[in-house]
């Protein structure tokens, strides 16, 4: 299997693990999302986020859940960040074939504090801090909205993945911007953006609408899809030109 980034390749087997990201709107008012998750065209769950914006900055919700064979994951965060989308605290709570993972992550000073605790184990990491850093646990459509937000105001750049794996750790994000495509929701015709996100070898592709709204997310070489209820995308009738491609913090591996 792929390389993957997720929060719970250190409890099940990588057979059973997917990555998809952490948080964020660029409007002021209050967005939200609901999402199927399929694996190879198949339902296996569904995953939602809310976010409600304050004076200051906003606060955020996702709500996860997948039943496959071999997978029984329920995911909880909560999570507050500022205007621009910058990570003030997160706090995830999640069952996988029933153990139990929780883990906070906040700024501390020039550094990121992360603790980890399941299988009755803890740890506590300091990852260095990045200004534009999304905190990306499994199968959360919110973090794709974060990193839609961050992507349009960092023009694709120095933007981090903060990846609660083991230990914890953080490592750059390549965005590549691909034409434009189209779809409809609930029945009316949009147009649709695409942007491949490249995260430690893995690829996940991103469609989002014309306010930079998340209508779907696919990661090709593992089979899994996150898509809005009410959206389909429309093929595109010819192979893609060569992307645009930038990157974040570092060169590209």
């Amino acid at each position: 299997m792929q390389k993957l980034v997720g929060i719970f390749s250190s409890y099940l087997p990588l057979s059973l693990l997917a990555l998809i990201l952490g948080v964020a709107p660029l409007s002021t008012s209050a967005q939200s999302g609901n999402f199927t998750v399929s694996q190879n065209g198949k339902s296996v769950g569904t995953a939602s986020f809310s976010f409600l914006s304050k004076p200051d900055g906003f606060d955020s919700t996702s709500v996860v859940r997948v039943t496959m064979q071999g997978l029984d994951y329920a995911l909880s965060k909560t999570e507050q960040l500022t205007a621009s989308n910058q990570l003030r605290h997160v706090q995830l709570s999640a069952t996988v074939n029933n153990t139990a993972v929780n883990v906070t992550a906040a700024p501390d000073a020039a550094q990121i504090l992360m603790n980890t605790s399941a299988s009755g184990h803890s740890n506590t990491t300091r990852l260095e801090a990045h200004t534009s850093a999304v905190f990306l646990p499994d199968f959360d459509p919110g973090a794709l909205e974060t990193l839609l937000a961050l992507a349009v105001t960092n023009n694709n750049r120095d933007i981090w993945a903060i990846v609660p794996k083991n230990a914890g750790s953080i490592v750059p994000i390549q965005l590549a911007t691909y034409p434009d495509e189209q779809g409809s929701l609930d029945g009316k015709p949009i147009a649709v953006h695409h942007l491949i996100a490249t995260i430690a070898g893995a690829t996940t592709d991103l469609f989002s609408g014309p306010a930079n709204e998340l209508l779907q997310a696919e990661l090709p070489q593992q089979g899994y899809a996150l898509v809005r209820k009410g959206f389909v995308l429309k093929p595109p009738s010819k192979p893609f030109a060569p992307p645009t491609q930038s990157t974040s913090g570092q060169d590209t591996p």
